[in-house]
């Protein structure tokens, strides 16, 4: 085999791969330390024995991520405030790296996460799903089927067009610069949710807001604390197949705004804050 052909036929699996450990990990950083620390074993193993590369890679990946979640579990308990995954901003980001998708993932075990994507998301059969993660093809149904009943729970009934979702977002952008309130207020849910993720690096909610009365209470002191400082710039985009924008903050740093819609009234609001996982996205701008 000459030299050139290991690292092309890894380069042909490693977008599906870091797709696979992002779903996983929810970090786009993590994700792709995982894919390379896939390559060095895939340049370790004895590649003429593998029959399925495309196989063999997936289980790497999907191992690899279970050992670093067991650590990762630990950095969620001890993370400041709200943890919401890194942004994906995209023309066109699938149905399964939706922010509510990733939140709904990261309830579960990571067992029962991996048994969903493997499954559902990426087409396996529960016997290489079993092969996998080490438990039987049954046991693999059955944490299949649970990640999938709260996955289900997280989506909304009546989604908005992409284009009607971008349009809601911009209204609640010139309202939230105007400071009126009431007509932030008229674009909510009885029971919508607010999750801001500063990780400790900037000001943010210190746990989930739920609520009109709770997000209204919030939005109208962020309203008061700003002032005539509002943002700087303002950039409509779709977060994780969300609508929404992203920001240039008086800070100089920048912020994204997601919104689950449901029936035209705004049932959560992601606002990711944290520094260390605007990075990337501050590197695309540019």
């Amino acid at each position: 085999m000459s030299s050139g052909e290991p690292a092309d036929a890894f380069a042909g699996h490693r977008p599906s791969l870091l797709r696979l450990a992002y779903r996983m990990l929810g970090s786009m950083a993590d994700a792709e330390d995982v894919v390379q620390d896939a390559w060095l074993r895939w340049n370790r193993a004895e590649r003429d024995e593998v029959r399925n590369k495309g196989a063999f890679l997936g289980k790497v990946v999907t191992r690899l991520c279970l050992d670093r979640m067991k650590s990762a579990q630990f950095r969620r308990e001890a993370y400041f405030g709200p943890w919401l995954p890194e942004p994906v901003v995209e023309e066109e980001v699938p149905e399964d790296v939706t922010l509510p998708l990733l939140l709904a993932l990261e309830r579960l075990s990571p067992l029962e996460r991996a048994a969903f994507l493997l499954h559902d998301v990426f087409g396996q059969g529960f016997d290489a799903i079993a092969e996998t993660i080490g438990r039987d093809p049954a046991a693999c149904r059955q944490l299949a089927s649970r990640a999938r009943q709260h996955v289900r729970s997280e989506r909304p009934r009546y989604p908005v067009s992409r284009a009607h979702g971008l349009e809601i977002a911009g209204a609640f952008f010139a309202a939230s610069q105007a400071g009126d309130v009431a007509a932030l207020g008229a674009m909510l849910s009885e029971d919508v949710r607010l999750h801001s993720d500063g990780g400790g690096k900037r000001p943010a909610a210190g746990r989930v807001l739920n609520g009109i009365g709770e997000v209204m209470r919030a939005l109208a002191a962020i309203s008061r604390l700003a002032g005539r400082d509002r943002s700087r710039s303002m950039r409509l985009v779709h977060v994780n197949g969300l609508p929404g924008y992203v920001t240039r903050e008086t800070d100089g740093l920048l912020q994204t705004t997601a919104f689950l819609i449901d029936e035209d009234r705004i049932t959560a609001i992601y606002v990711m804050r944290n520094p260390d996982k605007l990075e990337r996205l501050e590197r695309t701008l540019h």
